[in-house]
């Protein structure tokens, strides 16, 4: 961090030797634009609110030099930067819907989850001249197959992967529990104790989705068969998929869980209960390992352990993996290079190790030291049990309805079966007309 800070302290003071001296005066990266105004081509480029413009002070000036020096290189360039709102679901509906009509960006982050609806309805375009075959195939496999068509086509780069884990303040919570049975005792002990004994994200997102999703996996349950096709309601699908409706249903019921949970919908909401003193546990992304080591003092941090995520037997474990990809969606070669550039120039490789962000390319892990920690060593065996989104049409709208049914349980407002119910035929509607 500290020679990307000073990366960008030098450029400032050169920058009216390099570029002229008007700019001096002006910022090359703002909240809606990086590099000059008066430059002659335009990128377009809607992203989250995760790095460039990142809540984190240190995450946001280390995007900050990475753009500064990429944007240095491309002078007769200047990028338009759109912020998307943490609503996954609404977000990524509108860019797809704004590019069938003409309108969308022409570089975007498009959530993993959301990545086959995009291909699906022909938007992505190549990115074969900035990715080498070698680099192509250097992907994780799951990866590989996402990010590319039948021809080989690269149509988005996926520049980061994740999964979910369980934070517990060793303080209150000394073992790991290794079962759902154990992380209920545990956490009813903490509550007990005055503690909120586990957080996890209950509110209308896909974050919910995504994270409930495992208790699902661990069980071998399955979304959609072979061909796309929602089964998630059908069969040993249906009752693995209340089982895991009724573990977190009972988390609520029975205060192992505060009632709190079924309005977050950020994870931002564990590190600040984290902060504050008052979670036990909470169950988030690996990323936030590296966000509660800059923001807790040290002796406070260290009471804290990332675990895998319990299963409904201490063999049978799963934990979503998601990320987020970069995608060209313009028919201007020169301005889907660009965007291609932006992905592996600044985000896969630097972004991943800045953030501490899982690298999508095997070769990564041994190019930064920011993943010789032991918790990245936890991270990769944990990983062994992860599950990937299927690369189905319908899945937003299996998440949607999944999102809808856990709001309804959790606040009490439906029974578990009536609510799979009415998610079952809202899915099975909205396939018909896929």
């Amino acid at each position: 961090m500290t020679k990307l800070s000073f990366a960008t302290a030098f450029f400032f003071s050169v920058s009216a030797v390099s570029l002229g001296a008007p700019a001096v005066a002006q910022d090359l990266v703002t909240r809606t634009m990086v590099g000059l105004p008066d430059a002659p081509n335009t990128l377009t480029f809607r992203l989250t609110a995760f790095d460039l413009y990142s809540s984190d002070d240190a995450t946001r000036e280390g995007f900050e030099a990475l753009f500064t020096d990429f944007i240095r290189a491309r002078p007769d360039w200047k990028i338009e930067t759109q912020l998307q709102t943490a609503n996954i679901g609404q977000e990524q509906a509108r860019i797809l819907q704004q590019t069938l009509a003409g309108r969308g960006p022409d570089c975007a982050m498009i959530d993993s989850s959301q990545l086959a609806l995009f291909k699906e309805n022909g938007v992505l375009q190549p990115m074969n001249a900035v990715f080498s075959e070698e680099e192509v195939a250097d992907l994780f496999p799951y990866v590989r197959e996402a990010v590319t068509n039948e021809a080989g086509e690269v149509l988005a780069w996926w520049w980061f992967t994740d999964l979910r884990v369980l934070y517990r303040d060793t303080s209150v919570v000394p073992d790991a529990p290794q079962t759902w049975d154990e992380l209920k005792a545990a956490a009813l002990a903490a509550a007990g104790e005055g503690r909120e004994g586990i957080l996890f994200n209950g509110g209308r997102w896909e974050g919910t989705a995504f994270d409930w999703l495992a208790n699902f996996w661990a069980q071998g349950g399955r979304l959609v068969d072979d061909d796309g096709e929602p089964i998630f309601a059908d069969g040993e699908n249906r009752e693995k998929f209340l089982t895991a409706v009724a573990y977190v249903q009972d988390l609520v019921e029975s205060g192992a869980a505060p009632q709190r949970v079924s309005s977050i919908v950020n994870y931002d909401a564990f590190n600040a209960a984290a902060a504050a003193g008052t979670a036990a546990m909470f169950i988030g992304g690996n990323w936030q390992y590296g966000q509660l080591r800059t923001t807790l003092p040290p002796e406070a941090f260290a009471n804290w352990a990332v675990s895998e995520l319990p299963g409904p037997t201490a063999d049978d474990r799963a934990t979503g993996t998601g990320g987020w990809t970069i995608a060209a969606l313009t028919d201007d070669p020169d301005k889907a290079a660009l965007c291609g550039e932006i992905a592996k120039e600044i985000y896969a490789g630097p972004g991943n190790a800045l953030q501490g962000l899982l690298p999508t390319s095997a070769s990564l892990y041994e190019q930064y030291d920011a993943y010789d920690g032991p918790e990245f060593e936890l991270f990769a065996e944990a990983l062994q049990n992860g599950v990937s989104r299927p690369g189905a049409a319908i899945y937003p709208e299996i998440s949607n309805q999944i999102q809808i049914l856990l709001g309804e349980v959790l606040s009490g407002s439906a029974d578990p079966e009536t609510a799979l119910d009415a998610a079952a035929d809202a899915v099975r509607a909205a396939f018909e007309r896929l």
